[in-house]
């Protein structure tokens, strides 16, 4: 058995026994049930931004007002992320456990984070905050 053999022995045993390590195996499982836990808490608010009026409304609004002042607002679907660009400005909507959350940024710089209600608050209102 050449050198290279050996050593090529001795790594798949420690992967091996690496797989096999029943503290790792723990920690991985808990990871995945916390991962599990924290996406069936997000996923009523990922469905209301997907699936409400709010957002057809909000996109078709900063449309308007950002053609109004000649800029061009993008969308993109970013995994369960809704971000909006205009610009230097980016407003992106977020589904978290305890609702949706705006984080609005430019030039790259968070500049501040606030709750959205897809039921109670006005999409105009919030394209016109964001973009005026």
């Amino acid at each position: 058995m050449s050198f290279l053999d050996n050593l090529e022995n001795n790594l798949k045993a420690l992967e091996s026994q690496e797989e096999r390590d029943p503290e790792k195996i723990r920690r991985d499982q808990q990871r995945r049930e916390e991962e599990r836990n924290a996406a069936l808490l997000r996923a009523p608010h990922l469905d209301a931004l997907k699936d409400s009026e709010f957002t057809s409304n909000l996109l078709t609004e900063c449309r308007t007002v950002g053609r109004a002042q000649r800029v061009l607002v993008r969308f993109t679907w970013i995994g369960e992320n809704l971000r909006l660009d205009a610009g230097d400005k980016r407003m992106e909507l977020t589904p978290t456990s305890e609702g949706i959350v705006a984080v609005y940024s430019v030039g790259g710089a968070e500049v501040r984070r606030a709750p959205v209600d897809v039921q109670a608050d006005d999409p105009a209102a919030l394209a016109r905050a964001w973009l005026i």
